[in-house]
């Protein structure tokens, strides 16, 4: 047992209370001398008891047994070695001792705990905690387990491992064990080693012309001679494929590539070959910025051209697609300079390009417009959606028009495989939609399996917040049954007097019933009801939901995406209504925006219809119906320009505006109008990977010291997130999260004189080197080990070896010092207020009985004892007087015994002075 103080040099207090004791002592005004000593003994004692209390005095009691931390390594270098590490660890314990305890870690580019630190007899027999293997971070590793080994406690740390570090510094970690109980050892494993060949570099120029000729290197590694095909695609596109031989050792190939458009190039290049150890390293990118004529990307139906001719006629770059084939990825967006929505709906969209469109438009300034028709707009599903977000419009009609009445029931399927994502788009679709409707209008929710369950009863809305909740509670059970819901949606609506009457029913399933859907839905239509459904998934009956909205003259959708099911619902809602299209021919008003005047200086032609939305509080409304609703809205939303024109473009709805002479110059200045203004990028940019981050360095030939912002985007459209700083003048960092793939960079930049500077380029992060077969790294472990006087271990029972280190328990025990202290404190109040004296006083002695009193009640007692013995033979011989004849006695005799007291008398007599003297 061992004392320890963990502030020892709080000890010194002892000096200024000795000095002020003395000063007590000596000034004090205390006559009684006893008394002033006992007062200064006892403040002594108080202060020794509390500077003792203070400096947290502890025992260090001796612990029996070891501590064991396994730390395995389970990174994709160490791929196949699990099953060795866990039988290692099994025979390490059947060696242990009782008192010997035990932990198991895993680690990869985090660590995470296996098992607890325990006594266990029996280790598990698998590892299974969740771990990134794309880095290997032994430091967190060494980290987490010196935390599990109690203070001053010696363990040990068994690391399994091929010592190839790519993140942290475990040399560093093993620095900072020097000082404790704990060292560090080690087993040499090396995961599976096979035939592997390893792209290295990839290089393009970072800025060209169009009709350049560019020149690709790609650059690699292998570990044997073999047969290998190199693919390079630009923007999601084949550009090259070729068979090549690789051989041993690094390798450099060169390709051409004539660019031939305008915009951000993406590059990939990737390497194939039969038994590839890693796939992960077959890859990388490249990013070039090709300068030229600017190039647009129109989305629309494949029948429509007249746009695409009125662009191209104005010298516009023009590329035309329909929606189920808008790319997935960032990559497929960024070479435009603008996107242009030509009258398509957003269910046939999806969420996710739209939200890709939203980061180009925020993010990169890429110009975004948005044309009429019957698909497009709120018709077309848009509200609530990310293209709303960017539009310098609302797709819903605030308070500007006398709406029909309307009542809608949704009929929802909630059986058991609607579960998950479906579900949750479905109640959040059709929460929406209460959001479109007016609190006088009428909805009703009904959701169903195998019985239906009204879940909003079919009423005028009157707290649309309350109908919403109940709406989003619904959860998924069941089987599938549709007919009985459906009727009940009719049954709701038939008797109430409304203009437009509406169903919207959802399922992915199929429903047997031996009653016609047909003249259901026909004695609904009588009834001025109609009809829309909606296919969720393979599974749904189509043929019966497509022939229930032909019946009801609704509309069907098919929906592989379920994404798309909020724009479905929310389109059914406005479309319900009909009341969103104005097709009363009429002359538009053009607002004096001198870019517009100018075009319209010779009259403004006959417009037919328009869709009808809300101009936002911010947006600049450049021409208006007669009723004032926009037909021109422009704003600007994050770096980019984005346009609302609520007409169409074939002449069908625009009228004399597709036989103006002015049309074409029209959609030239407005497409040109909403382009990126980017200069060419005019720093040199490098990425290092510095602990567990991708740090990316910018450097100007110029050394301004102008701040400059930075957005950073994936190829998945997610922003990430950066720090930026200045180094130097003309230098800056970003540090973002190593994770490897293609990335976007837009860099905005605020000069003197206040104008703002765009900037666009990308970057790759390449795959970690875990993905690089190394071998053991042997000296690296030695280090390690040898830092914490570790070693190498050959048998499993030496995991459990004594540590040649003390190992103690802390017993603190100030508090007790500070309880008697205080107990002190009073003992010392007292003798100050009472004296020493009366103090003591204060506690009675046990009295003790005079020496008299003492005597005479052993007389006393001798007298009973006499009268005891005397009593008993006067006893017998009254008696014997009692039956003899009577005696005359000696008259000298009797005199005697009248004057001497009996002995009765004298007992008499005592007991009545004892009495006396005890009052």
């Amino acid at each position: 047992m061992v004392l320890d103080v963990k502030y020892p040099i709080l000890f010194l207090l002892i000096l200024p209370v000795g000095f002020m004791l003395y000063l007590f002592y000596r000034k004090s005004h205390i006559q009684n001398k006893w008394e002033k000593n006992w007062i200064t003994i006892l403040r002594a004692i108080i202060f020794l008891l509390i500077i003792f209390a203070l400096t947290v005095p502890q025992m260090l009691l001796p612990v029996k047994g070891e501590n064991v931390i396994f730390l395995v390594d389970r990174s994709a270098s160490m791929q196949g070695t699990e099953d060795k590490a866990v039988a290692w660890i099994g025979g390490s314990i059947q060696s242990k001792h009782k008192d010997d305890s035990y932990s198991i870690i895993t680690i990869g580019k985090n660590a995470a705990m296996e098992q607890p630190l325990n006594r266990k007899e029996t280790p598990i027999q698998q590892l299974s905690a969740d771990i990134d293997e794309g880095e290997t971070n032994l430091e967190e590793g060494i980290q987490l387990a010196a935390s599990l080994i109690p203070e001053n406690q010696k363990g040990r740390i068994v690391l399994f491992s091929d010592g190839n570090e790519t993140a942290g510094n475990a040399l560093e970690a093993a620095r900072q064990l020097t000082g404790q109980h704990t060292v560090i050892s080690y087993v040499p494993m090396q995961g599976k080693h096979g035939e592997d060949i390893a792209l290295t570099e990839f290089n393009v120029p970072t800025s060209m012309y169009k009709g350049e000729k560019a020149e690709l290197k790609v650059k690699m590694v292998s570990d044997t001679q073999k047969e290998a095909t190199i693919r390079i695609s630009l923007n999601n596109h084949e550009i090259l494929k070729k068979k090549v031989t690789v051989k041993e050792g690094e390798n450099l190939f060169t390709f051409s590539h004539i660019v031939k458009e305008t915009g951000m190039y993406v590059y990939k290049a990737e390497v194939t070959t039969s038994d590839d150890t890693y796939l992960e390293n077959n890859e990388l990118y490249a990013v070039s910025n090709v300068s030229g004529t600017p190039k647009v990307l129109i989305v629309q139906d494949e029948n429509d051209s007249a746009l695409a001719k009125l662009l191209q006629s104005a010298n516009v770059q023009v590329e035309t697609t329909i929606p189920e084939k808008m790319p997935t990825v960032m990559t497929g967006y960024l070479p435009y300079q603008s996107i242009i929505f030509n009258n398509v709906p957003a269910t046939t969209i999806g969420e996710q390009k739209m939200e890709l469109i939203e980061k180009a438009v925020k993010d990169f300034g890429t110009g975004f417009i948005m044309t009429g028709g019957e698909n497009s707009f709120g018709l077309g599903g848009y509200f609530k959606t990310p293209i709303e977000k960017i539009l310098p419009v609302d797709m819903d009609i605030k308070g500007k028009k006398k709406l029909p009445s309307l009542g809608l029931v949704i009929v929802l399927d909630r059986s058991g495989s609607m579960g998950g994502q479906k579900l949750a788009l479905a109640k959040e679709a059709a929460a929406r939609s209460v959001e479109l409707l007016r609190d006088e209008d009428t909805i009703g929710f009904i959701a169903f399996d195998d019985r239906p369950w009204e879940i909003v009863k079919t009423a005028p809305i009157k707290n649309k917040k309350n109908v919403m909740n109940k709406i989003r509670s619904v959860e998924a059970g069941g089987g599938t049954e549709i007919y009985t819901s459906l009727q009940l949606a009719y049954e709701r609506l038939k008797p109430l007097k409304l203009q437009r009457k509406h169903i919207i029913l959802l399922t992915d399933g199929q429903s047997s019933t031996n009653s016609s859907y047909q003249t259901l839905v026909e004695e609904g239509k009588k009834d001025n009801i109609t009809i829309s459904t909606v296919a969720l998934g393979q599974d749904a009956d189509r043929n019966l939901l497509e022939d229930i909205s032909k019946y009801g003259a609704g509309r069907f959708y098919y929906v592989t995406d379920s994404t798309v099911i909020p724009s479905i619902l929310s389109r059914e809602t406005v479309m319900a209504t009909r009341t969103y299209i104005e097709d009363n021919p009429f002359y538009p008003k053009v607002q004096p925006y001198p870019e517009w005047v100018k075009l319209f200086e010779n009259g403004v032609p006959k417009m037919n219809a328009y869709i009808a939305v809300t101009p936002k509080s911010t947006a600049q409304v450049s021409i208006l119906s007669k009723k004032d609703d926009p037909i021109l809205a422009q704003w600007q939303y994050g770096l980019g320009q984005t346009a609302a024109f609520t007409s169409d473009t074939s002449g069908k709805w625009a009228g004399d505006f597709a036989r103006w002479e002015g049309w074409s110059n029209f959609w030239s200045q407005l497409v040109t109008k909403t382009f990126p203004s980017y200069e060419n990028v005019p720093y040199e940019i490098n990425l290092k990977k510095e602990n567990g981050d991708a740090k990316i360095t910018l450097k100007s030939d110029k050394l301004d010291l102008l701040p400059l912002e930075a957005a950073v985007v994936s190829q998945e459209g997610k922003e990430m997130k950066v720090q930026t700083k200045m180094t130097a003048p003309g230098e800056y960092e970003l540090n973002m999260e190593d994770k490897a793939g293609m990335y976007f960079l837009r860099l905005k930049q605020q000069t003197e004189d206040g104008s703002t500077k765009l900037y666009q380029t990308g970057f790759t992060v390449p795959y970690s080197d875990e993905y690089l077969q190394k071998g053991i790294n042997k000296p690296f472990l030695k280090e390690i080990s040898s830092i914490t006087k570790g070693k190498k271990l050959t048998k499993e029972s030496e995991a459990f070896a004594p540590i040649h280190k003390a190992s103690f328990k802390k017993q603190p025990f100030g508090d007790r010092l500070l309880l008697i202290a205080f107990l002190l404190f009073f003992l010392e109040i007292a003798i100050r207020r009472f004296g020493l004296q009366k103090f003591l006083s204060l506690f009675p002695k046990k009295k003790e009985r005079p020496h008299k009193e003492k005597e005479a009640s052993t007389h006393v007692n001798q007298l009973i004892r006499t009268k005891d013995r005397s009593t008993r033979p006067m006893m017998e011989k009254q008696k014997e007087i009692s039956v003899s004849p009577p005696q005359i006695k000696d008259r000298n005799n009797t005199k005697e015994t009248q004057d001497s007291p009996s002995n009765e008398e004298r007992l008499q007599r005592l007991m009545d002075a004892k009495k006396r003297r005890n009052r």
